[in-house]
């Protein structure tokens, strides 16, 4: 493995958490082993201990009973029994002389302790110490005891059995203990690797979203976990994404061919006028219709520019309580000639008053679109009905209905959408923003706009707010 892959296998979340996993299991085993090693020498050594207290009771009743010969007797066969160098018998008077003992050519360099025979003369109770000479691997176990006027036993055994027990114990720990680190970090890089794979694949698919794979998604296992949680989620960013990246691939296109038309005008208007002979009128003339043009392109960028704003939740809003019937019953007044001349009615249907807060002139402009997209396409002889009223399930509900040709269930789900006209639309005049830019406002006021219609039998728009 290159070192340039090893930096980075160093740094990945998977490394570290495992040797997170590795690092506190070994603290757990270490411990653990260590807690069971000091029980275990621990009962070893009290063991031990209680064999030489059964030993310095039965020299004590022996010599109580039948005298020091007896016990000098016992303790050759005792130390000839268990071998002359596993245990040793000593009998000491008061001052520390040796007066009795079994074979000590093993054990001479065994040294009477003054300060531990001062402790047994003074307590009268035994006292145990532990031996370890330079020349010998294992220690050895004495005790003190007195075990009758002035007579005091001190027996020793060697911990060379104990201590082969501890040392096996010993390897056995440290292998279990490296063992044990291994699995741990071998589990360990299994269940990180699997816990973040979630976490790669999101990556992987952030990775192919960047080289223009816009329709890649991430697998969401039927987990129900945290990384599906953050799958799922990331997805319907992506859906979002799509949807935002499309709808501004659309807008360029739509832009670009909406412009196209009002310049190629302009363009054309300037060119005749300069190409042909003419007066002061003519280039008048001209200059009031490229004005006129370049307010149309001015109007439809502004109004992009408002749809744009809402639909990103930055759009300024100048909430404040209106009569929200008065706004309606004047929109209507304002178009009832424009109705009148292609012979429509208008019936306006309102309450007295409706109190709401919002943009006033936003609101207005919502209406206007919405009766100027009936009025154009209601045929003559029809009629526009605007109704307002107050609902508790739902709000404040305007509703705008026509007696048109109606809307094919094929274009019901594009109307609203950017400069989408459709196919009885072509021949009027308009950019196809109404529609946009009133469910854009609709919708910053906590709303939405829907549409319900059939071919042939008029249109109904609803306002939700």
């Amino acid at each position: 493995m290159s070192s340039k892959r090893k930096s980075k296998l160093r740094h990945t979340l998977a490394f570290r958490l495992t040797l997170w996993y590795a690092g506190v299991s070994a603290v757990i085993v270490f411990l653990t082993i260590s807690l069971f090693y000091v029980l275990a020498t621990n009962v070893i050594r009290d063991q031990v201990d209680e064999e030489l207290l059964n030993q310095m009771r039965k020299f004590s009743s022996l010599i109580a009973a039948q005298g020091a010969d007896a016990g000098q007797r016992l303790a050759i066969i005792e130390s000839q029994a268990g071998g002359v160098k596993k245990v040793f018998f000593r009998f000491l008077r008061s001052n520390g002389q040796v007066f009795l003992s079994s074979n000590m050519e093993y054990w001479q360099d065994i040294r009477i302790d003054s300060g531990i025979m001062r402790r047994v003369i003074q307590g009268d109770t035994p006292v145990f110490d532990t031996i370890a000479l330079p020349e010998r691997d294992h220690e050895i176990r004495v005790l003190y005891g007195a075990i009758g006027p002035g007579v005091i036993l001190q027996v020793g055994q060697s911990m060379e059995e104990y201590g082969r027990i501890i040392s096996v114990f010993k390897r056995i720990f440290i292998g279990a203990l490296i063992f044990l680190m291994f699995l741990t970090a071998v589990v360990g890089w299994f269940m990180a690797k699997r816990a973040l794979s979630g976490v790669e694949a999101v990556t992987r698919t952030a990775q192919m979203i960047s080289r223009d794979v816009l329709d890649m998604r991430v697998p969401v296992k039927p987990r129900g976990d945290e990384i599906d949680e953050l799958a799922s989620t990331f997805n319907e960013m992506l859906d979002r994404i799509e949807q935002l990246v499309a709808g501004m691939k659309e807008m360029s296109d739509s832009i670009a061919h909406d412009l196209k038309t009002p310049i190629t005008r302009i363009r054309g208007i300037a060119e005749i006028t300069l190409t042909t002979e003419t007066g002061q009128a003519e280039y008048e003339t001209m200059t009031a219709s490229i004005i006129e043009e370049c307010d149309r392109l001015l109007d439809m960028i502004s109004t992009m520019l408002v749809i744009s704003r809402f639909e990103a939740g930055v759009g300024d809003l100048k909430k404040e309580p209106i009569d929200l019937a008065g706004i309606v019953r004047d929109a209507c007044e304002l178009f009832r000639p424009l109705a009148e001349d292609k012979n429509l009615s208008i019936d306006c249907r309102t309450p007295e008053a409706l109190e709401y807060t919002g943009d006033a002139g936003m609101l207005q402009r919502l209406i206007s679109n919405l009766l100027d997209n009936t009025i154009k396409y209601t045929p003559p002889g029809g009629q526009v009905t605007i109704a307002l009223e107050k609902r508790e399930e739902c709000g404040t509900v305007l509703t705008a209905a026509d007696t048109g040709p109606g809307i094919a269930q094929e274009e019901i789900a594009h109307i609203f959408e950017r400069f989408y006209r459709g196919d009885e639309s072509r021949s009027t005049e308009g950019a196809g923003l109404g529609l946009s830019l009133a469910r854009a406002i609709a919708r910053a006021h906590g709303g939405d706009i829907t549409v319900e219609s059939e071919p042939g039998k008029g249109s109904i728009f609803t306002v939700t707010l």
